[in-house]
């Protein structure tokens, strides 16, 4: 096949087996690649209801089209697995050589079912493929395993995935870290799944070549794309990164601060991505087949934390462990994110539990006693460093943490459910959405949880395009179209970071695609292929017992007033909330109740769904 390596790669971790399947060119069509192809394959694979730590809960990889070829920002792959963190599909997408090597080995999808016995790790050597000890990797920090598993294979060129110790420990909230903790499946808690599974690392190692259907065509349109990638619709990420966004944000008055009580945050200046660019980044490196370069490694130069080195410092773990714990004093921003690396653990999950212990802390619910003799007032990073250790280990209160502030809540009580910040169990990233109505909407919805990757539809509050601090059923077009395109980046797959390279994506992308597979599609193919993707997201969520209630608002959302800046009083009613999920349900072609309808599935081509569901 052209662009697909043409195989889906099965492996049983308690029995050893393994076969391979043939990719079916309907199949690729309907499905694209990526998040489209690990959601179909999680939604035949697993059984209604399980517990995502059971062996039957499958984890699974999946490249997109694109990635081996030379279409920019491509090497990227979909991590999907029912989530330990919300109990709904978990779905992550992860970068760079990792994926690549996946594609190089021959396979589009690696579908890993059962559980070891012992530690192991997996090794795909093309079409060799082994079970191994990893006892010497358990307990190693992801970059540990890497070096371990290449010395013992005797190849530093080899590509491993790998969990830290916040896998092995099950926290719910853990990610999956690849290229020597560079780059991360973060959000979910799909690092926990692998633990689950005594899974320790993927290695791999690819000797094949992936072939396209028109070289000739496709370098003209790359390298117009490569050029562009290079110009003004990108210049924010070659620059500061998303960092850029700290002092936006806080000047529309929604950069969420010490647990989203404000919006915003005196600090802002001391955390910016001016201030990291000008004292601590020290390197600026792009992933494989990227002419973007986003990435922005720091280092502390002095002071407690001096010779701490990071991976890319991105914005939304700058509000995570900054703003949103209170924290103004960049170098423990450095140092708690390096350890959230070195444990395998999601910055932006930890960071919100922590400011959530911070708030109980301070409202007098939480002592000392509690905590293990830390005193977890906001800004005191000294303390949330330590808290960190204590999370990945599962230690003391940590344990409470590591289960995520939506079960933490619940168990813990005392009101602390009204301001614990998620959706569907998910922490929320770093916009404040109170006065970001359409973004309210569009995390609400969202399948995996609130998300700013899954739904864009924060651009049509930030842009201007619409008025932010207001409600209308309207918007439920909008946050439909954000996840319909998001669906499509993250199943081609192609870095978020270039779509405002295209004019036309749809009409550009669908172009693309031809050209590296040879299949025709145009673009009301392709948008129909994203619609689809989430509808399938929408049934298995179904499937595990969604119900209207879980598209929900932290109650702080809907109940507590911006206090201060530019979006002051702004809050989401009950109201405004059932407003807009009318219009996005109506707009979806669901019933009032947001469930899926016979007619839209028909129309997908998802008639073996609608059986299934009894619809």
């Amino acid at each position: 096949m052209f662009g697909y390596g043409g195989k889906i790669l099965y492996i049983n971790l308690k029995t050893g087996k393994t076969n391979t399947e043939s990719l079916r060119e309907e199949f690729c069509e309907k499905y694209i690649g990526g998040v489209g192809f690990a959601t179909r394959l999680l939604y035949d694979n697993n059984k209604p209801m399980i517990n995502p730590y059971s062996p039957d809960n499958t984890l699974i990889f999946a490249n997109g089209p694109f990635n081996g070829t030379m279409v920019p920002c491509g090497t990227k792959c979909s991590v999907v697995s029912k989530s330990p963190l919300t109990g709904f599909i978990g779905d992550a997408v992860t970068t760079s050589y990792w994926p690549r090597e996946l594609k190089y080995a021959g396979y589009d999808a690696l579908v890993i079912r059962g559980r070891a016995d012992k530690p192991t790790y997996l090794f795909i050597d093309d079409a060799k493929v082994q079970l191994k000890d990893a006892k010497d990797c358990w307990g190693k920090t992801p970059i540990e395993t890497e070096n371990l598993i290449r010395e013992e294979l005797g190849d530093n060129f080899i590509k491993v995935a790998a969990i830290g110790l916040a896998g092995e420990k099950l926290v719910r909230f853990a990610g999956i870290c690849s290229d020597s903790e560079r780059h991360h499946a973060g959000r979910t808690g799909l690092g926990a799944v692998m633990g689950s599974k005594n899974l320790k690392a993927v290695a791999i190692r690819g000797s094949k070549s992936v072939l396209v259907a028109d070289l000739d065509q496709l370098k003209q349109i790359c390298y117009d794309l490569y050029e562009k990638s290079q110009g003004p619709a990108t210049e924010k990420y070659r620059t500061l990164g998303t960092p850029q966004n700290v002092l936006v944000l806080n000047r529309l008055g929604c950069l969420p601060t010490r647990n989203w009580q404000q919006a915003t945050f005196e600090g802002a200046e001391k955390v910016s991505g001016e201030s990291m660019l000008e004292n601590f980044v020290t390197d600026v490196p792009g992933c494989a087949g990227c002419p973007i370069a986003c990435e922005h490694f720091c280092t502390v130069k002095d002071g407690p934390y001096a010779g701490t080195q990071s991976g890319s410092i991105d914005y939304e773990t700058l509000y995570a462990l900054g703003p949103n714990c209170g924290v103004d004093y960049f170098p423990a921003i450095i140092k708690a994110a390096t350890l959230c690396d070195h444990y395998g653990m999601d910055t932006m999950s930890t960071g919100v539990a922590i400011s959530w212990a911070m708030e109980c802390y301070e409202r007098g619910l939480l002592t000392k006693v509690d905590t293990g003799g830390l005193e977890l007032k906001f800004g005191n990073y000294e303390a949330y460093i330590q808290l960190i250790d204590r999370i990945a280990s599962r230690e003391g209160f940590g344990d409470l943490l590591s289960n995520g502030i939506k079960r933490a809540s619940e168990q813990f009580g005392k009101g602390s459910e009204g301001f614990a910040i998620h959706i569907k169990g998910l922490e929320l990233p770093g916009y404040d959405i109170r006065s970001l109505k359409t973004a309210a909407l569009g995390w609400a919805v969202a399948a995996r949880g609130g998300c700013h990757n899954r739904s864009g539809a924060y651009d049509f509050d930030i842009s201007g395009a619409v008025d932010r601090l207001k409600a209308e059923k309207s918007r439920g077009n909008l946050a439909m179209e954000s996840e319909d395109y998001a669906a499509i980046f993250d199943s081609l797959v192609l870095c978020k970071f270039i779509r405002r390279v295209f004019k036309d994506f749809y009409a550009e992308a669908s172009r693309l695609y031809a050209l590296v597979t040879g299949f025709k599609m145009n673009s009301k193919e392709l948008r129909k292929a994203g619609e689809r993707i989430i509808n399938l997201k929408k049934a298995f969520n179904i499937r595990e017992g969604w119900t209207r209630k879980d598209d929900h608002l932290p109650p702080r959302v809907m109940r507590d007033p911006v206090p201060a800046g530019v979006g002051k009083g702004s809050l989401v009613t009950s109201a405004e909330l059932n407003l807009m999920l009318d219009g996005y349900y109506e707009a979806r072609g669901w019933t009032n109740d947001g469930l899926l309808s016979k007619q839209k599935l028909h129309e997908l081509g998802l008639d073996d769904i609608s059986e299934e569901m009894g619809v």
